[in-house]
């Protein structure tokens, strides 16, 4: 037996089987490399679903943590720490919100976005009290948590885990004359991912959500955008509702927020809606400590010192663009935005789970999701040469 072998086998002993793991032990990353326990080399085209925009363990964000973790890493915010105000003002000024609640995960951050429409609706709006309805979008992915699965439409995410939590409604992604139907006195908020990301990189049509946003405006609706992979450069622009030119009402950030080193997430909205919040109400023991507001911070200015956006952008094109020029009947679609793209495969030609395998056989690291798409999402920070290497291994697989 390898000892790549003996690892898996003891993970899957001892460890819950709620992960289809691909077969291979990792051990070191730097940049848009991985390396595997026997010595071989990966091109990560997954970034750990976006949570990896950096690189892997970009110097900048390293030295960050680790000069902070010898001075002061959690203190729960029972206590102000030094660092905390600079990340905010820093987050807030960068997104143009007035607001921002840290939290750690993205589903936590979910969660929070949901608390805080709920009593805007209350406090706010004037919905009679447990009657706000927030409506979502079918083929959405917001998180794992109980609450979020419960108006998931994919049956796995649900199936064994109710009752679920009452309050929200499903409608088809990028119709927003279904968003129009849909709406009623007691609706709060409508939460959309600007482009569906485990959904299977699912691209609205221009001008999607500026009209969400102008129906929610009319009904005094807010719109919340989970940009939990989408934003922060991944896209092509800081935020994908940039695309649009829209500011939604709500923002959850989260993945890349963290550097690719810390789990970090955060919800950000106006004055008024924040202002909901009153100490007791909501809270977190790790969120905003001063580690995680430290990497966040230089995470944030990164981007822009290193023009990871504009990177994004310009490659994202180039990808998409040689992607496009494989000729292969396995193929039935590529879509995305910058460096977020899917190729969605011929069921009936390929296995999309298959072709992951041998992805991973000929050095490049992705995932399937919905069975037939499969995802690319590569660090931010990837040349020309590297994407041009991930396209011809791309299509030696496929053929």
């Amino acid at each position: 037996m390898t000892p790549a072998n003996k690892i898996i086998d003891a993970e899957n002993f001892y460890g819950a089987h709620n992960y289809a793991s691909l077969p291979v032990v990792l051990t070191r990353g730097l940049g848009v490399h991985l390396w595997d326990i026997a010595g071989n080399q990966y091109l990560d085209m997954m970034s750990a679903y976006s949570a990896v925009s950096h690189g892997h363990c970009h110097p900048k964000l390293v030295n960050a943590l680790c000069e902070q973790a010898q001075q002061l890493a959690v203190i729960s915010r029972a206590y102000h720490s030094d660092k905390l105000a600079d990340f905010l003002q820093t987050l807030c000024q960068l997104t143009g919100y007035e607001k921002a609640l840290p939290m750690n995960s993205g589903a936590e951050a979910v969660e929070t976005a949901i608390k805080a429409a709920r009593k805007w609706a209350y406090t706010v709006k004037g919905i009679a009290e447990n009657q706000a309805e927030i409506i979502v979008c079918r083929n959405n992915f917001h998180g794992r948590t109980t609450t979020i699965t419960g108006f998931s439409s994919v049956t796995q995410y649900r199936q064994g885990f109710g009752p679920f939590t009452p309050g929200f409604k499903l409608i088809p992604f990028a119709d927003s004359e279904a968003l129009t139907q849909m709406i009623t006195a007691n609706t709060a908020a409508f939460l959309v991912e600007p482009i569906q990301g485990e959904g299977g990189i699912h691209v609205p049509p221009p001008g999607y959500l500026k009209r969400c946003a102008d129906i929610c405006k009319k009904h005094n609706v807010l719109l919340l955008c989970d940009e939990i992979q989408t934003g922060l450069g991944r896209t092509g622009k800081l935020l994908a509702s940039d695309h649009d030119n829209v500011k939604p009402d709500g923002l959850i950030l989260g993945k890349a927020l963290g550097g690719g080193l810390l789990p970090v997430s955060a919800f950000l909205t106006s004055t008024q809606v924040m202002d909901v919040f009153t100490p007791g109400d909501h809270g977190s023991t790790f969120g905003g400590n001063p580690l995680a507001a430290v990497v966040a911070k230089k995470a944030l200015e990164l981007l822009t010192e290193e023009k990871l956006i504009e990177n994004s952008a310009t490659l994202g094109a180039y990808f998409i663009e040689e992607l496009r020029k494989i000729k292969s009947a396995k193929i039935a679609n590529i879509r995305g935005k910058g460096l977020f793209v899917g190729i969605e495969l011929n069921p009936d030609l390929a296995d999309a789970h298959a072709v992951v395998l041998t992805l991973l056989k000929l050095g490049l690291l992705s995932k399937e999701t919905r069975k037939t798409v499969i995802r690319l999402a590569p660090p931010l920070v990837i040349n020309r040469k590297q994407i041009d290497q991930a396209v011809s291994i791309i299509r030696e697989a496929l053929d």
